[in-house]
């Protein structure tokens, strides 16, 4: 019952947290919130016993804006890669995730980016908010290329949002592949089950010479990358 633990505890935080967060939110600060976020990542870790192999996190130059893009197989993806990317990363998420009480408010407050998938307006507007908060305060963004977890483990067709992201930002694209996530917490189940994690971060690639005339030959570089890493 690991994971109904965890998920009692993240709620007593939460609520312990909140004057801190409105504290963070009228002062107009953040890395707090950001510093307490990882701490958390690394709780849930060790209660829910997960091992982790990671590999090649060194090529994320702290001081170097990135879009970083990640194969999806399930809901511990994104606070693993929260928790061992060595930047404050942002996030362009769902809308309806930012109604979550509290914790919407946080990522707002963060400057995580809400999108519509619903419409390629919303989308648009997304990518331009990203790319304007990476340009003007040096933020990276992860993106899960895929849009969606896998239902089958298999790495999926990528959605081209986080390459326009890349291009708009002239931002290298910095390769991310998950393994071990999908056996441990496939998508549909609720409990997470104790195992090894491995992530690799691959070498950044450049989005020079690329434009939106040429983004099909960019999409299929990184997925070639990202699927080679899990053979």
């Amino acid at each position: 019952m690991r994971t109904i633990f965890l998920l009692l505890i993240y709620i007593l935080l939460t609520i312990i947290l909140i004057p801190l967060l409105l504290i963070c939110y009228l002062l107009r600060i953040r890395q707090p919130i950001l510093a307490i976020s990882k701490w958390a990542m690394r709780l849930g870790k060790t209660i829910l016993g997960l091992g982790l192999e990671v590999s090649g996190a060194e090529r994320v130059d702290r001081k170097t804006s990135f879009v970083l893009m990640a194969n999806h197989l399930s809901l511990l993806d994104g606070p693993l890669l929260f928790m061992l990317i060595p930047q404050p990363v942002r996030v362009i998420l769902k809308k309806e995730v930012f109604r979550i009480p509290i914790i919407g408010l946080g990522m707002r407050h963060l400057n995580f980016v809400p999108v519509d998938r619903k419409s390629m307006k919303g989308g648009k507007r997304s990518i331009d908010r990203a790319s304007r908060l990476m340009r003007e305060r040096g933020y990276s963004f992860l993106i899960f290329p895929e849009g969606t977890r896998s239902r089958d483990g298999n790495l999926q067709p990528f959605k081209r949002g986080g390459f326009f992201l890349a291009l708009e930002s002239q931002a290298s694209i910095l390769p991310i592949t998950i393994k071990g996530t999908f056996e441990l917490m496939p998508r549909g189940s609720f409990f997470v089950k104790k195992g090894k994690i491995q992530v690799n971060f691959s070498p950044p690639v450049s989005v020079q010479g690329f434009d939106h005339s040429s983004i099909h030959g960019l999409v299929e570089k990184v997925r070639g990358i990202i699927q080679s890493g899990l053979a």
